[in-house]
C-alpha cells in the first residue's frame, strides 16, 4: 500500500505549482479529471525508489474572512485524517500570516508528520527571511522555490526519510482483496453490509475522524478474499467541496489496497464526473475494476434501458472500454454475487501469465501483417515480445525505434491481446523498448 502526502497551506502561496513540480507532469494535471474543481489534483511521486501519491489540497476556499478560515481549517484537518505526511507551504514574500498561524496550530496538536516548505526563495536575500518560519513552532524550515525547481531535490531526500515504511506482509497475503469504491450515497455501506450478511457500521463521520482501516476475511458461498474496509461518508453539513475532497482522499486510500475495486454508480443520476475521476484513479493505480449500477430497482425500464445505459458507460470511460458492468439492487438482492463472480474472475485475468512462446506466436504473425506505420521515412521492426513480473498485466515489445511507436498503434496490439487472453476489466501497459 503506498503513501499519501498532501500539500496544504492557504491560497497563493503556490501549492499548485509545487504539485506541478514534484509530479512532473504539468499538462496532464491541468487536463486530468473534466469537470472537478480544477485546483484539487491527485498525482504518484517517487524518488530514490519510493513511490507517494501526492495531493494539491488549495483552491476552494472562497467568501468572507470567516468563512475563508473555516473551509482554511476543514481542509486541513481532512487532509490530516487520511494523509501519512503533510507539506504546509507558506510564502516567503509575504511572511506569517494569520490564516498561517491557524494552520500551524492544527498542526502542531495533530502529531502527523509535517514538513514546513518556504515557497517562493528566489534568492539569497530570501533564505534569510524564511527564518522567520521557525517561529510556528514546526522544526526544520525547507526553502524551495517551485517555479524554478531549486530546494526540491532536499525536500524530496528528507521527504522519504519521514515517509512510513510499507505494511509488513500478512497471512492473507495470497488472497484477493476487494474493495467497494464510489461517490458518497450510492450504496457502499448497503452492499458491503450485504456482503458481509450483517448490519456493520463501516461509516465515518468527516470531523474528528480516525482511520479505520479493517480488513474483512470473507469466506462463503464459495468465496475466499479481503474484504477492504471502504469507511465511507456520513451526510454532514458541509459544502459539497469538502465531501468530494474527502472523497477523494478516501478513494485513493481505499484503491491503493486493494486488488480489484467495484466501483458504484447511482442507477438514478447515472455516471457523473466525480465517478470518472475514481474510476481515472483505479486506472492510474492499475487495479481491476467492475462497475456496479446500483439501485436498478428505483429505474423505469423497457428492454432496451440496459443496453442504452451499458453503452452511455462505455461512451463515458473509453477509450478503456474491456469492463463488466452490472445492474443491482440491494434491497431485492438482485445480482449481488454475480458481482461477487464478477470481482473474483478479474482477479483471475490481472493475475494472468501469458508465455513468452505463446505471446510471440500470438503477435508476431499479426504485426506482421499489420506492421507499425514509418515515422518520418523510418520503418519500426519489433522482433520480440514478452510479460513483465510486476503484479498487473505489462508488457514490452523490443523494437529498433522504440521513439517513433504512436499510441494508436498501442491501443491497436492491446486489443489484440485481449482479443485473444481474457484481462477484462484490467488496465494493461505497453512499453516499446530498444532491442
Amino acid at each position: 500500500m503506498g503513501n499519501i502526502v498532501a500539500i496544504v497551506g492557504r491560497p497563493n502561496v503556490g501549492k499548485s505549482t509545487l504539485f506541478n513540480r514534484l509530479t512532473q507532469s504539468r499538462q496532464a494535471i491541468v487536463d486530468e479529471f473534466s469537470g472537478v474543481t480544477r485546483d484539487r489534483h491527485y498525482g504518484k511521486s517517487d524518488w530514490q525508489g519510493k513511490t507517494f501519491s501526492l495531493i494539491d489540497t488549495g483552491g476552494y476556499v472562497h467568501g468572507s474572512a470567516d468563512v475563508f478560515e473555516a473551509a482554511i481549517r476543514t481542509q486541513v484537518e481532512i487532509a490530516l485524517s487520511e494523509a501519512d505526511l503533510i507539506l504546509f507551504v507558506v510564502d516567503t514574500t509575504t511572511g506569517i500570516t494569520d490564516l498561517d498561524e491557524t494552520v500551524a496550530g492544527i498542526l502542531r496538536k495533530s502529531g502527523k508528520k509535517v514538513m514546513l516548505v518556504a515557497n517562493k526563495v528566489d534568492n539569497f536575500e530570501r533564505i534569510a527571511e524564511a527564518q522567520l518560519f521557525y517561529g510556528l513552532g514546526l522544526g526544520e524550515v525547507y526553502c524551495l522555490s517551485s517555479i524554478n525547481g531549486s530546494g526540491t531535490g532536499e525536500l524530496l531526500d528528507a521527504l522519504v526519510e519521514l515517509l512510513p515504511e510499507k505494511d509488513a506482509p500478512d497471512e492473507h497475503d495470497s488472497l484477493p482483496r476487494l474493495a467497494v469504491v464510489g461517490r458518497p450515497n450510492v450504496g457502499k455501506s448497503s452492499i458491503t453490509n450485504a456482503f458481509l450478511g450483517e448490519e456493520r457500521n463501516i461509516v465515518t463521520p468527516i470531523a474528528g475522524t480516525t482511520r479505520d482501516s479493517i480488513d474483512t476475511h470473507y469466506q462463503a458461498y464459495g468465496f475466499d478474499f479481503i474484504l477492504v474496509d471502504t469507511a465511507g461518508l456520513r451526510k454532514k453539513a458541509k459544502v459539497q467541496e469538502d465531501l468530494e475532497f474527502y472523497s477523494t482522499l478516501r478513494s485513493i486510500r481505499t484503491i491503493e489496497k486493494a486488488d480489484v475495486c467495484l466501483l458504484m454508480i447511482d442507477a438514478q443520476q447515472g455516471i457523473e464526473n466525480q465517478d470518472l475521476h475514481i474510476y481515472s484513479l483505479i486506472q492510474k493505480n492499475h487495479k481491476g475494476v467492475v462497475i456496479l449500477v446500483n439501485k436498478w430497482d428505483l429505474v423505469n425500464k423497457d428492454h432496451h434501458t440496459m443496453d442504452t445505459f451499458k453503452e452511455a458507460i462505455l461512451h463515458r470511460i473509453a477509450p478503456f472500454r474491456d469492463v463488466p458492468i452490472l445492474f443491482t439492487s440491494v434491497p431485492q438482492k438482485q445480482r449481488i454475487y454475480q458481482a461477487l463472480e464478477a470481482a473474483i474472475q478479474v482477479y483471475q485475468n490481472r493475475s494472468r501469465k501469458v508465455s513468452t512462446s505463446k505471446l510471440n506466436d500470438y503477435l508476431l504473425p499479426i504485426i506482421q501483417d499489420t506492421p507499425p506505420p514509418a515515422y518520418k521515412g523510418k520503418y519500426i521492426k519489433i522482433k520480440y515480445i514478452t510479460q513483465l513480473p510486476i503484479a498487473y498485466p505489462a508488457f514490452a515489445f523490443f523494437c529498433n525505434l522504440p521513439q517513433y511507436v504512436r499510441e494508436p498503434y498501442k491501443r491497436f496490439l492491446e486489443n489484440k491481446l485481449r482479443e485473444r487472453f481474457d484481462f477484462t476489466g484490467v488496465p494493461m501497459e505497453i512499453f516499446f523498448r530498444k532491442k
